[in-house]
């Protein structure tokens, strides 16, 4: 907000703006940070910031190569290897790890085509995840007779839907003028808070129509697991957790959400 505040003061004087241009004529907004550390900050300031953001991101990105390596050797190589040494899954964990990088480098022309705002792009890419995580989740801990096999077409068919809409993308941000089609609006024209909804619902769907037609898992197996399983045990356990202040402190914070929501509607 800052950056964009300054941007408009300085058009507003006859300048060129505080953020650098695309080349469509915009303000670049992914540069409003690094912009305002280069602008505003003295030397010294500007060099603990540029530390700060290195610490975090070499954070990011040990704590990503290491549970995808773990992901990949304990989740699916051990488990059709189960007699493999441990010196042989660490190395097997670092070849996982130099795939991941290289996989990473090669993606940032996907990244490119999909939208040039960074936030706009990771907005469209959880938009084409999320769905059938949420659908198999909310069911799951939701209904009683959603099934396992149910849980996992529901996350295959949102893994299959996501891949096609991210393929769309690209294909359609780089053909150029493409004749107007129904697979053309549902996968590439319609905004991606639609495209969520619907996805989100077409998961849904998927995840009770298969836990329908597949055996319901046991009571022993979902006890606690799912509402109305509890028993009185877990009952107690559970409002034992929490106070009077637990519920003044949420409605404090739900207060202030929704006067946001009020005044920003």
């Amino acid at each position: 907000m800052i950056a964009f505040a300054l941007h408009q003061k300085y058009l507003g004087t006859g300048g060129e703006g505080f953020l650098p241009m695309l080349a469509n004529g915009n303000a670049n907004a992914d540069a409003a940070f690094p912009t305002l550390v280069a602008k505003l900050l003295p030397a010294g300031v500007k060099g603990l910031v540029v530390c700060g953001i290195l610490a975090a991101l070499m954070s990011s990105l040990a704590s990503l190569f290491n549970s995808s390596a773990m992901l990949f050797t304990i989740d699916f190589y051990k488990r059709f290897k189960p007699n493999t040494s441990e010196k042989k899954l660490v190395g097997i964990g670092q070849m996982a790890t130099v795939v991941i990088v290289i996989s990473g480098i090669l993606w940032i022309p996907i990244m490119r085509s999909v939208g040039d705002v960074l936030y706009t792009y990771l907005q469209d890419v959880q938009s084409v995840l999320a769905p059938g995580i949420a659908a198999a989740f909310l069911l799951g801990i939701c209904w009683k007779r959603t099934s396992a096999q149910g849980g996992m077409w529901g996350l295959i068919a949102g893994m299959i839907i996501g891949l096609t809409r991210l393929g769309a993308k690209v294909y359609y941000s780089n053909a150029g003028d493409v004749s107007s089609s129904t697979f053309k609006y549902l996968f590439y024209d319609m905004n991606w808070l639609f495209f969520c909804g619907w996805m989100f619902l077409f998961c849904i769907i998927v995840v009770i129509a298969v836990s329908v037609f597949t055996t319901a898992p046991s009571e022993e197996k979902i006890q606690g697991l799912v509402f109305g399983t509890s028993t009185p045990e877990q009952k107690a356990a559970t409002h034992a957790s929490w106070n009077k202040w637990d519920i003044i402190h949420t409605l404090i914070i739900l207060g202030i959400t929704a006067a946001f929501y009020w005044y920003f509607w």
